[in-house]
């Protein structure tokens, strides 16, 4: 890091009484928050197909979901 920027940080802490660590904490936690975007979905959507059947992804999701293995004649 650079000293100036370390000094900063210590006349900070110091006079706001908080520690360095959680000035770091606290200011990588906004920088995250603000930067970071959430990765996309690889699908749009679970649900019935025009035929009336879910997808073979989505019965996948919607037994694990459920907790449930499915049965033989299911996939």
């Amino acid at each position: 890091m650079d000293s100036d920027l370390l000094e900063r940080l210590d006349r900070y802490a110091a006079r706001t009484g908080v520690t360095k660590t959680s000035v770091i904490a606290a200011a990588l936690e906004a920088h995250l928050e603000s930067n970071d975007t959430a990765p996309d979905l690889p699908f749009l959507a679970v649900g019935k197909s025009d035929h009336g059947r879910l997808s073979l992804d989505g019965r996948g999701i919607a037994w694990r979901e459920a907790g449930q293995r499915p049965r033989p004649e299911e996939g």
